[in-house]
């Protein structure tokens, strides 16, 4: 199994409580010491449970946070990002600025990209 980057809607389906999301994360631990999110995922969930003024899910988010591991952007995530704005534009395809930053962290860290949003990615 490769490492994993685990994108916005899978997270929120783990905190749903989503079986067989729960089952592969229980999974991925047993080879992996911690899940891998980006910080545009943890800006993702955060900012809809703040909307929702979910105080106690945002406790349990930030534990898990915390417990795991949060990429940031950097200078290489950031022209990996740019690359594939670029290419995605030339052949006249748009997509989310916030996914092409996921995309461009996951490359950036030689991560499987792990989505149920396969039309974005």
């Amino acid at each position: 199994m490769k490492p994993a980057l685990i994108d916005t809607d899978i997270l929120s389906y783990y905190f749903k409580g989503h079986e067989t999301v729960i089952q592969n994360f229980t999974t991925y631990l047993a080879d992996f010491s911690a899940i891998n999110i980006s910080i545009i995922t943890y800006y993702e969930i955060l900012s809809g449970l703040t909307y929702k003024k979910a105080h106690r899910q945002i406790q349990d988010f930030e534990k898990f946070a915390t417990a795991n591991n949060l990429l940031e952007i950097n200078t290489n995530t950031i022209k990996r990002s740019a690359d594939i704005y670029a290419n995605l534009r030339s052949k006249g395809v748009e997509i989310g600025n916030l996914d092409i930053l996921i995309s461009g962290i996951a490359l950036a860290h030689d991560l499987v990209l792990v989505t149920n949003n396969v039309k974005h990615f």
